[in-house]
C-alpha cells in the first residue's frame, strides 16, 4: 500500500479508501444491493490486513445501519489508532428540525448519533455530504469547528457542491479562525470530468486532497456498456450520471486493459490516481475481487500514450452530481 498526505495536512492516507455504503441492512432504508454484516466482514477484514486505512460511510447510508456495521467490523479487526473513520452529515435522517441539513442544531445531534452508531469516541474526517442552501454558512462552519474543539471530530471535508460554494465555505473559516475544510469528496471518473474545470483546481491551490467518488463510474467502466448489475438496474440516481456516446471511453478502458493484461477496473482507477491533486478514491467493493483490482491499481502506472487515449475521447457533460 501506499500513503499520502491528505491535502496539506499531515494525516497520512491510504492510496485507496473503502467505501462503505456497500453494507447495511435493506430494511433500515439501504438499496436492495447492500450486504449484510457477516458478508462484509471478510472484505473488511482483508482490506484491513492489505493497508488500507481511510473507510468512508455516512450517516445515511441504510438508515445508520452502514455506519453501524463499519464500526464493529473496524472494531474487531483493526486497533483504533490502525484506521480512520470518516463520516458525513447533512441527509435526513429523521423527521424533524434535527433530522437533517447543515444547522447548529443538526450538526450538533446528528454527529453524536454517528459516534454512537460507530461506536468511537471520536470521528477522523466529518464530510457535509452537500451544501445546505437554507442554512447560512457561518453556521454551519462554527458548528463544524465547535466539534472539532470538543474532540468529537479530528478532521473536517466537504462533498459534492458549486466551487464557488466550497471557496465561500473556505473563506468563512479563515476570516473568523475557524476549522476550514481538508478534503473534498467529489464525483470524479474517465466518464465525468466536469470538476477539472474549477473544483479540481481550486482544491489544488487550496492544498485541498480529493477524494473521488464513483471513480469507476457505478462499475461502467468495468463492464461492456450494455451489460446490467443488480445495482444498475435499481439504481435510479446512478442512471443519471452518464450517457450512451460514453460508451467510446469504456471501449477505451478495455483496450487499454487487455493489452497491459489487467482488469479494466485496474486501468480506470490507475487513471483516477495519476490525476494531479487526488490523494485516494473511494472504493465500493461487494466481491473480494473488486477490492483485489483495487489494491493492484495503486501499483499500476500508465505510459503517457495510455493516458492520453483515455483521456482524449471526453466530451463535456451536464453537471451532476449535486445538482
Amino acid at each position: 500500500m501506499r500513503y499520502l498526505r491528505l491535502g496539506a495536512t499531515g494525516l497520512q492516507v491510504s492510496a485507496v479508501t473503502l467505501g462503505c455504503m456497500s453494507w447495511g441492512d435493506p430494511a433500515r432504508g439501504g438499496h436492495p444491493w447492500v450486504m449484510s454484516e457477516d458478508d462484509a466482514a471478510p472484505l473488511v477484514r482483508a482490506a484491513v490486513e492489505a493497508g488500507v486505512t481511510l473507510f468512508d460511510t455516512a450517516n445515511v447510508y441504510s438508515g445508520g445501519s452502514s455506519e453501524e456495521i463499519t464500526g464493529r467490523l473496524l472494531a474487531r479487526y483493526a486497533r483504533r489508532e490502525e484506521v480512520l473513520i470518516a463520516t458525513k452529515v447533512h441527509g435526513r435522517m429523521h423527521p424533524g428540525p434535527l433530522g437533517a441539513g447543515l444547522s447548529r442544531a443538526a450538526i450538533l445531534h446528528q454527529v453524536d448519533a454517528s459516534l454512537r452508531r460507530l461506536g468511537v469516541d471520536h470521528i477522523d474526517l466529518y464530510q457535509i455530504h452537500r451544501w445546505d442552501p437554507a442554512t447560512p454558512i457561518e453556521e454551519t462552519m462554527e458548528a463544524l469547528h465547535d466539534v472539532v474543539r470538543a474532540g468529537k471530530v479530528r478532521y473536517l471535508g466537504a462533498s459534492s457542491m458549486w466551487a464557488w460554494q466550497f471557496a465561500k465555505a473556505q473563506h468563512v473559516a479563515e476570516r473568523h479562525g475557524w476549522t476550514p475544510f481538508v478534503s473534498m469528496q467529489n464525483h470524479y471518473n474517465l466518464l465525468y470530468r466536469e470538476e477539472e474545470r474549477e473544483m479540481n483546481p481550486l482544491c489544488r491551490d487550496q492544498g485541498v486532497g480529493l477524494l473521488p467518488w464513483s471513480p469507476l463510474a457505478r462499475g461502467r467502466l468495468t463492464r461492456d456498456w450494455d451489460t446490467s448489475t443488480a445495482r444498475s438496474e435499481t439504481d435510479a440516481f446512478g442512471a443519471t450520471l452518464y450517457r450512451p456516446e460514453d460508451a467510446d471511453i469504456v471501449a477505451d478502458v478495455a483496450a487499454v486493459a487487455e493489452r497491459r493484461g489487467v482488469s479494466r477496473a485496474q486501468v480506470a482507477l490507475a487513471w483516477v490516481m495519476a490525476q494531479p491533486g487526488v490523494t485516494s478514491p473511494i472504493v465500493g467493493v461487494t466481491r473480494p475481487e473488486h477490492l483485489t483490482d483495487a489494491l493492484a491499481a495503486v501499483d499500476l502506472t500508465l505510459t503517457p500514450d495510455e493516458l492520453d487515449v483515455l483521456g482524449s475521447g471526453y466530451r463535456p457533460h451536464a453537471v451532476a452530481g449535486h445538482v
